[in-house]
């Protein structure tokens, strides 16, 4: 269950940013494609990668993960 509430978040914690996934994907170290994959459920970031995406948003990893 955890990886909808996170594809959803992703996409919308970024979206109001309004970065692209591109613009996401260089911030914090990864493709384009996979911040892709994240946002469809394909595949979940790790857990350094949830603390760099919780930095950029300025969100706990509870509150990105849920």
């Amino acid at each position: 269950m955890y990886e909808i509430k996170f594809k959803e978040n992703l996409r919308i914690l970024r979206r109001d940013k309004n970065w692209t996934q591109s613009e996401l994907a260089k911030m914090v170290g990864v493709d384009q494609r996979t911040i892709s994959a994240w946002e469809q459920g394909v595949c979940e970031p790790n857990f350094s990668m949830l603390f760099k995406l919780c930095e950029l948003f300025d969100e706990t990893i509870e509150g990105l993960l849920t």
